[in-house]
């Protein structure tokens, strides 16, 4: 059985998925999507003189260090090789569905899914009038991870040429008011649309985000069954094979910012113990019979 990995060199998760398929498979191929050449029609792609058609299965953990509409055109490749017979997990169109916080966040609140209220405009006057409602906002890049390229504006004298900034970079904006978080926000991971474990992710330097790029730190943490059953709901709709839904516990109730395709290993195994990367493995393996 030969399985490949899609993923970062050096990225830790994807060292450790792959890795995991190593043991399991005795062979480690991880690829870079950025040196994959894709022949056409013939199907053939290429990768540091390997052909991923010949391989049985694919797991997609990271198709680049950084968030950005490039993601889709290498989504696309994978595309098409899956319709062509190969397995890859998650499946590209279940990534494409997701992978844009805009697409994501449409898909949710379609579903009913309970989220902080969030405003999408090109528009500098209609930000100003949705920061003049909310007081306080968010305004998040669509293609982003880890709050890179996010910032907290206020409503004042000074908004409007913070806006114009903002979105000289940032055309369409994302902006979702802020609310009160409290110390910690919440990574509620799924296998096969299973659960599998829950974790924290905690403010231990004052910033205004919990992520580990901002000095965030993980932390065990158990849910309350409905949060799960919250989570469950969220990630359903876009058939990932694995993901985590990032999950605030409010004043006013939970909130789900976000269903991630590319949630990581490393708070899963430093909080519960779980080989979330091994436990995928054995997913796929036994998929594929």
């Amino acid at each position: 059985m030969r399985i490949g990995v899609i993923g970062t060199k050096g990225g830790w998760s994807s060292e450790k998925l792959a890795d995991a398929v190593a043991e399991k498979t005795g062979e480690r191929v991880l690829i870079g999507m950025d040196e994959v050449r894709l022949d056409l029609p013939s199907g053939d792609a290429f990768y540091n003189g390997h052909n991923l058609a010949d391989f049985d299965a694919l797991i997609i953990k990271k198709i680049g260090s950084r968030y950005s509409p490039d993601l889709l055109d290498r989504l696309e490749v994978l595309r098409y090789l899956a319709e062509r017979g190969l397995r890859i997990f998650s499946s590209p169109l279940a990534i494409l569905r997701a992978l844009d916080r805009l697409s994501c966040t449409v898909s949710l609140q379609l579903g009913g899914i309970p989220m902080p209220p969030t405003t999408i405009t090109e528009s500098v006057d209609q930000a100003l009038t949705a920061l003049g409602e909310y007081g306080e906002a968010v305004f998040k890049p669509l293609y982003t991870s880890k709050a890179r390229g996010m910032c907290i504006l206020r409503d004042g004298p000074e908004a409007r040429a913070a806006i114009e900034e903002y979105r000289a970079e940032n055309p369409m904006m994302y902006i979702q008011k802020t609310i009160e978080l409290g110390d910690l926000d919440l990574g509620i991971a799924f296998l096969g649309g299973e659960y599998l474990t829950t974790y924290a992710r905690c403010k231990t330097n004052g910033a205004w985000n919990t992520t580990t790029a901002s000095g965030g730190k993980y932390r065990p943490y158990e849910p309350a069954a409905e949060i799960i059953e919250l989570a469950r709901r969220a990630q359903a709709p876009f058939g990932l094979d694995f993901t985590c839904v990032d999950v605030a516990i409010t004043d006013d109730g939970p909130y789900v910012f976000e269903v991630s395709v590319f949630g990581g290993f490393r708070g899963i195994q430093e909080t519960s113990g779980i080989d979330a990367a091994a436990k995928y493995v054995d997913y796929v393996m036994e998929r594929l019979g």
